[in-house]
């Protein structure tokens, strides 16, 4: 009896590979805008560090994301054609979650490229598009649950579960400490203290 040859299933491999790959630059972005976001770090110097590996994580895991894509347009057991890698929900595989995927990437796609406008559609909008980006983490971790062919393995089971929760803690952190609630706590004192 011989083995699986591993040279027939190479485009699987770097599908999958660059899937994990994508999921892990996403994460860490994702968890270096919500510390930054939440001024977590107020080390002196450390911000601008922060924001260029929070930039470069992000641009790194959308070249994953089209990698990830195109791979998968080698396979030759998934062969999902150019709108099946493109157009959400319409892969015969698992439709809803490779679908959640595809919308996970076109959302990383502008979302993190809409830094590079931001001066043109004005820091306020930008903002407000930009905490978006927990959506795509989200998207990309139920993508991986449900389309993920290593969904069952304990160690991505264990990667999800050690990434999510600091991200959830993280987010729930940035939540509490909204602009918009801390302006309006800072208007009841003022108010408060001219009573």
């Amino acid at each position: 009896m011989s083995s699986p040859d591993p040279a027939n299933y190479v485009w699987w491999l770097a599908a999958r590979a660059s899937g994990i790959v994508a999921l892990l630059l996403v994460t860490v972005s994702v968890a270096l805008g919500l510390t930054m976001a939440s001024k977590l770090v107020r080390r002196r110097g450390i911000a601008p560090v922060l924001a260029r590996v929070h930039e470069q994580t992000a641009l790194a895991g959308l070249v994953a994301i089209a990698v990830h894509g195109a791979t998968l347009l080698a396979d030759p057991w998934l062969r999902p054609g150019i709108s099946g890698v493109l157009v959400p929900f319409t892969m015969a595989y698992r439709p809803l979650f490779t679908g959640l995927g595809i919308v996970a990437g076109y959302l990383a796609a502008v979302l993190g490229l809409s830094f590079y406008v931001r001066k043109r559609i004005g820091p306020k909008l930008w903002r407000k598009l930009h905490r978006a980006t927990v959506l795509v983490w989200a998207l990309g971790m139920v993508h991986a649950l449900g389309a993920g062919t290593d969904a069952g393995s304990p160690w991505l089971q264990g990667f999800m579960l050690a990434s999510g929760v600091p991200i959830l803690v993280l987010f729930g952190i940035r939540m509490l400490r909204h602009p918009q609630r801390e302006r309006a706590v800072v208007a009841v004192r003022v108010q408060e203290a001219r009573s």
